[in-house]
């Protein structure tokens, strides 16, 4: 038994489902499934009904789910405990935050010029574990998370763009309507590798009453822009940060969608409690105005 599979277990008793567990924690349904049979075969014991449609706790499920959440707090205690206070902020995310964490560390050092910022790279999993463990102070992440002895804090909302072959038939246009996409197949990675843009999209979809229609996935050595260019027909979507200079060369375009539909939240992800530090307070503040700058700065004189 680990402390993953503990998260996991939690995760599928608040869900009442595999897949919407899977969804939460980042992972495939395939594997989030596996993990509860191996805590089940430690056991000696099943933890869900699967019996029916909607997944339940069997007895002895419900009365582990107090005990996980009482374990996993532990965890996180036993960490912070082992902690030695530094006078250090860590930022734990992947390149795409760089920009925007750059602009937020200028002002926070403007305010605390003695505090050592440091901006590390992680995997997904890696970040989160890392804000666990104290190896860092907060986690980016597009979406939400919900853990044990983590919180979760909104940071903003970063756009999706749709990006085409300039040979597609509404290359010509600088916005687009979902329902003129429904006719074009959408090239994302698998489900399983970005649940986020997945459900993204699907939920735009719904909401105008259109159903969208998937291309083969990308594969994992290709490029979403590569594969628009060799099919003139299809379209992908691209977060707004990230669309380089590769995206606008003659052989792309690169549109809006009309009703703003297509758009994620930004988070940070912090251990419990931790925001009654006044640099990591003032650091959230700077990262929300840098994600958004219509947001007006952080004051910079001192607390009253």
């Amino acid at each position: 038994m680990d402390f993953r599979q503990l998260r996991y277990f939690l995760a599928v008793s608040e869900e009442l489902s595999f897949s919407r567990a899977a969804e939460k924690c980042f992972i495939s349904q395939s594997a989030i499934s596996h993990q509860i049979s191996k805590l089940e075969n430690e056991l000696g014991t099943s933890l869900f009904d699967r019996s029916t449609r909607v997944v339940k706790p069997t007895p002895a499920g419900f009365r582990l789910v107090p005990i996980a959440q009482q374990v996993l707090a532990l965890e996180t205690q036993a960490l912070a405990v082992a902690r030695e206070p530094r006078n250090r902020i860590r930022i734990s995310a992947n390149m795409t935050f760089a920009p925007q964490s750059l602009d937020a560390i200028a002002q926070v050092r403007g305010r605390y010029p003695d505090l050592d910022i440091e901006f590390v790279i992680k995997s997904f999993a890696d970040r989160i574990d890392a804000v666990s463990s104290g190896d860092a102070d907060i986690a980016l992440i597009r979406g939400h998370l919900d853990r044990p002895g983590l919180e979760t804090v909104e940071l903003g909302t970063e756009r999706l763009v749709i990006v085409t072959s300039s040979q597609h038939p509404l290359s010509a246009f600088s916005t687009v309507d979902l329902g003129e996409l429904a006719h074009f197949p959408l090239l994302l990675p698998p489900r399983t590798s970005q649940v986020l843009l997945h459900s993204v999209v699907e939920e735009a979809f719904v909401e105008v009453g259109r159903r969208v229609q998937l291309g083969p996935p990308i594969a994992r050595d290709h490029t979403a822009t590569l594969d628009v260019i060799t099919n003139p027909r299809a379209w992908t979507v691209l977060f707004a940060s990230t669309v380089s200079s590769d995206a606008a060369r003659p052989g792309l375009r690169v549109m809006r969608e009309a009703g703003n539909r297509l758009t994620v939240p930004v988070s940070g992800v912090v251990r419990s409690g931790s925001l009654s530090s006044g640099a990591l307070s003032f650091m959230v503040d700077a990262l929300r105005q840098a994600m958004d700058p219509a947001i007006p700065p952080t004051p910079t004189g001192d607390e009253d």
